[in-house]
């Protein structure tokens, strides 16, 4: 396996490989990266090239959040890309991926980029669509893989190629979860243990929300507000609880595949999940 830090040489590997998987990450890696990989590398197959990156991108970071403290871990990021049958890793500096200010910037329409986690989160998808976009160009992949965890992320990215016509298939990866059912995520490492246990409530409040719609619940706004509330109550400090549809995080609406999404802060540490139904 190669690790790469600059562009010019990245497309120097790269020359000769037709088929590219490529899976984005911001580094500090868990096995639910490593799947993305894993499936990469089944789309590309054995003569095709699976490229990773790790970058902490600056520009998906509102000045209040973590990116000074985000971990970087790219000795041991490497290790498990290796074992997961990565070829390349593209670690760029700042400087490489940003070598002036960033004036350019891909702007996602707001009906999908200014709700739930954009309306928390401002100019975060923006952030997202832009380092992605340059990735794009830079590896030039033939598929990507992102995962289902961050739901919206990537159904931002889906319209995205679609509607800029990049020749990329977009691929989803399942959320992977620990034994007990919490979703991997690089922030778990922010988590007491006990704070780890706690935070399966997340994921018990959205089952609990899809439960009361099969039973034939239609107030989805009291149902929303009720498991608001739940979290509240239980030392939580939540974003938002919802229920939308799958193919465009519109209203719920019968007969329709749906998905309960959540965000909430545990102590300092914000989680994100998500089930389909």
């Amino acid at each position: 396996m190669q690790v790469i830090h600059t562009i010019s040489e990245l497309r120097d590997a790269l020359a000769t490989h037709r088929q590219r998987g490529f899976v984005p990450t911001m580094g500090n890696l868990h096995d639910g990266h490593l799947q993305l990989v894993r499936q990469a590398r089944e789309l590309v197959g054995p003569a095709g090239a699976v490229v990773a990156s790790v970058f902490v991108n600056r520009l998906q970071f509102a000045p209040h959040e973590d990116f000074d403290t985000y971990p970087r871990t790219l000795a041991r990021d490497c290790e498990l890309l290796e074992g997961a049958g990565c070829d390349i890793v593209f670690a760029p500096s700042e400087n490489e991926l940003y070598p002036e200010l960033q004036g350019y910037k891909v702007q996602p329409p707001a009906e999908l980029a200014d709700i739930l986690e954009g309306h928390f989160r401002p100019g975060f998808f923006t952030g997202v669509c832009t380092v992605v976009h340059k990735l794009f160009n830079i590896v030039q992949p033939t598929l990507a893989v992102f995962g289902k965890k961050d739901y919206q992320q990537l159904m931002v990215l889906r319209r995205m190629v679609a509607q800029m016509a990049l020749p990329i298939e977009i691929h989803g990866g399942e959320t992977r979860r620990s034994a007990q059912g919490l979703a991997l995520s690089s922030r778990n490492g922010y988590l007491s243990e006990a704070e780890k246990v706690e935070a399966l409530r997340l994921s018990r409040t959205l089952k609990s929300l899809i439960a009361h719609w099969q039973a034939g619940e239609r107030d989805v706004a009291a149902m929303e507000a009720d498991a608001l509330r739940s979290l509240r109550d239980a030392g939580w400090v939540p974003d938002y609880i919802t229920l939308r549809r799958q193919h465009d995080l519109g209203p719920a609406v019968e007969g329709q595949p749906l998905v309960a999404l959540g965000a909430a802060k545990l102590g300092s540490t914000r989680l994100i999940d998500n089930l389909e139904i």
